[in-house]
């Protein structure tokens, strides 16, 4: 599958679970409170802040000579925020040519509908290429420990993203994008013997009634860009699949191209705390300059990569956040 390396890759964070305006970053991370003065605003106020939310949403710019391509990552989990963030943050959604859902879960599309809307309102009502895999439209819930489901959310239907202007690309297979500056992987190997899915899912089966196991979470993607001089900036929004699953499949897709960026939610809180001791010793063998973790990654998770890694590579994620590579 092509990749065209692209000069610069922006990556903006709208959605995620943590604000943090006040720690020191890296050079090439820009805080929320650098950008609203980038902006000019210069009285400081809560009317400017953005609003941290369980999810994740990213808009992402390539740069290739004169070329630019956008496309959004996600939706974060409700329309308020959503709004409010891209709203504040003055993000250019009227710029967007399509659209990545990396799963189907909820804290990843409630908002998409909303997303659809203010893109095409500012972008004339053309149509916009969405892409999914076919599986995560399944009606999906939690085990709990006394045998009942709990039910979430459903993501919006083929058919209602259809209705909102979507162009709505299904499948498994892997895909090159905008000019091959944007790679959506196919489903994701399951390589290592740790890396276990999410413990308790379940989905609908087929009859519309009755539950089974899906814990694999096989519709979840990764999305890959190649920036020139540096490598793969991978970002994987959950990692049920698992990060160490993630960037083995996107070292295995394009050997000789260095491994640069892990950005995203890693999935080590809850259960998957068990595993914190095999993720981060699995990271070890990437090379990775950058491990933007966020979302889901959870502060046991987060701890154990800081000692691990250190502040000249863990660069954590927080809403308002721009990452320049």
């Amino acid at each position: 599958m092509p990749l065209a390396p692209v000069d610069r890759l922006e990556i903006q964070v709208l959605v995620d679970n943590a604000t943090d305006m006040l720690s020191s970053t890296p050079s090439f991370v820009e805080t929320e409170s650098a950008g609203l003065l980038r902006r000019g605003i210069r009285l400081t106020t809560a009317k400017c802040l953005c609003c941290a939310a369980h999810g994740l949403s990213c808009l992402l710019i390539a740069h290739r000579g004169d070329e630019r391509r956008v496309m959004l990552f996600d939706t974060g989990p409700e329309e308020y925020a959503f709004e409010r963030n891209t709203t504040r943050l003055d993000a250019d959604l009227g710029s967007v040519e399509a659209i990545m859902l990396s799963h189907g879960h909820w804290d990843h599309a409630g908002a998409m509908l909303l997303a659809l809307t203010k893109i095409r309102a500012r972008s004339g009502g053309r149509t916009i290429p969405f892409y999914a895999h076919p599986g995560m439209f399944r009606s999906r819930g939690v085990k709990l420990p006394s045998g009942a489901i709990r039910r979430m959310e459903d993501i919006p239907s083929v058919d209602d993203l259809t209705a909102f202007g979507a162009e709505v690309i299904a499948t498994r297979e892997p895909q090159a994008l905008l000019d091959d500056m944007f790679y959506v992987s196919g489903e994701i190997p399951r390589v290592t013997p740790y890396e276990r899915g999410y413990p308790g899912q379940m989905r609908l089966a087929d009859d519309g009634q009755s539950w089974e196991p899906d814990e694999l979470l096989m519709d979840e993607r990764y999305l890959a860009i190649n920036v020139a001089g540096k490598g793969l900036v991978v970002l994987s929004a959950c990692s049920h699949a698992g990060i160490v699953n993630v960037l083995t499949d996107a070292r295995e897709r394009f050997p000789g191209v260095p491994l640069h960026a892990a950005m995203g939610g890693l999935h080590l809180s809850g259960p998957n705390e068990a595993i914190i001791p095999q993720t981060v010793d699995g990271l070890r063998g990437f090379g990775l300059k950058t491990i933007a973790a966020g979302h889901c990654t959870g502060w046991r998770a987060m701890t154990a990569l800081a000692n691990a890694f250190g502040d000249g590579v863990l660069a954590p994620s927080a809403v308002g956040k721009r990452y320049t590579f």
